[in-house]
């Protein structure tokens, strides 16, 4: 791992798993395409733990993580991020959207928006708790509003994205009612307050952007650009995930495993490449990384590669 930070660097981008399980071949090209993106331009790869969501997380997965990375040959710069060490950061800034009237407490269960959405024309939260002033206890979410705006991007891949918050997002959950910080907040807050200038991650996330783009503009930070990669799935168009029981990454032939995720990403590595040396792998791929050569689509189907 490097150990030092240069804060002047034009591009920094990040990879962020979810200590939910070990790293599987679909976290690998996430990895994998983040990490040459940075590389290839010079600049700063960050590593961040998200681990804000105790009950989904399992015992000894952020070592495996870890692990598995540097037996791959990730290195990272700076020392690894951990959300769960960050809370008072979100907090401050949660304090800041209730200030400017950005948030609302909401009673409303699962249940009870299930029930609401039944009887809606519209597959958003109905805005329920909102304009309310009887709320009391402390068993209750935190939403935002979802103003009457579109978030409009850009992604190479995926092409122009439009949203409109209102109609498409509905008032989301930044804080839940056990108390957790939501995974869009606390991204939003760490990729604007980080100075991250690219997030490459998998399109299955394509739908939090707007989002994330939203919140930094609500909070004034910076907002960075996205890249959004063909997610890998298996045959039944799933995508390989823990909850599809995905393997776990073998960590004792990593380059021959990493030429297939170059070749899955359109780079065209030489078949001699696929036995040569770790570094010199990752040499070729970081001179030769060219995203015009990644699948404009947002899935493929895969075999679940160890």
């Amino acid at each position: 791992m490097k150990d030092t930070l240069d804060n002047n660097t034009a591009y920094r981008g990040r990879f962020a798993p979810s200590p939910t399980g070990p790293l599987h071949f679909g976290s690998l090209i996430a990895a994998t395409g983040s990490y040459l993106q940075a590389r290839h331009q010079q600049g700063e790869w960050h590593l961040r733990i998200e681990d804000i969501d105790p009950p989904r997380e399992i015992p000894g997965a952020t070592d495996s993580i870890l692990k598995t990375l540097d037996a791959y040959g990730f290195e990272w710069d700076g020392e690894v991020i951990y959300q769960s060490q960050r809370l008072d950061i979100y907090q401050k800034y949660l304090n800041q959207l209730a200030k400017d009237h950005y948030t609302f407490p909401c009673t409303c269960s699962r249940k009870d928006i299930n029930q609401l959405l039944t009887k809606s024309s519209t597959p958003v939260y109905p805005g329920t708790c909102r304009n309310r002033t009887d709320v009391t206890g402390e068993q209750v979410a935190y939403r935002v509003i979802a103003q009457d705006e579109v978030v409009t991007f850009h992604d190479p891949l995926q092409g122009k994205q439009s949203v409109h918050l209102q109609t498409e997002i509905g008032d989301f959950v930044v804080k839940r009612a056990d108390g957790l910080f939501s995974y869009q907040l606390a991204v939003a807050i760490d990729d604007g307050s980080m100075g991250i200038s690219e997030v490459v991650r998998g399109s299955d996330l394509l739908d939090s952007t707007p989002r994330q783009i939203y919140l930094q503009q609500l909070l004034g930070l910076k907002t960075p650009d996205y890249i959004h990669l063909p997610v890998a799935t298996n045959a039944e168009g799933q995508k390989l995930s823990k909850q599809t029981y995905a393997s776990a990454l073998d960590t004792t032939n990593p380059v021959s495993v990493l030429w297939q995720v170059l070749k899955i990403l359109g780079q065209s590595p030489p078949h001699e490449l696929g036995n040569t040396s770790l570094s010199e792998l990752w040499q070729w791929a970081i001179a030769n990384w060219n995203m015009q050569t990644v699948p404009r689509t947002s899935s493929f189907i895969v075999n679940d590669i160890k």
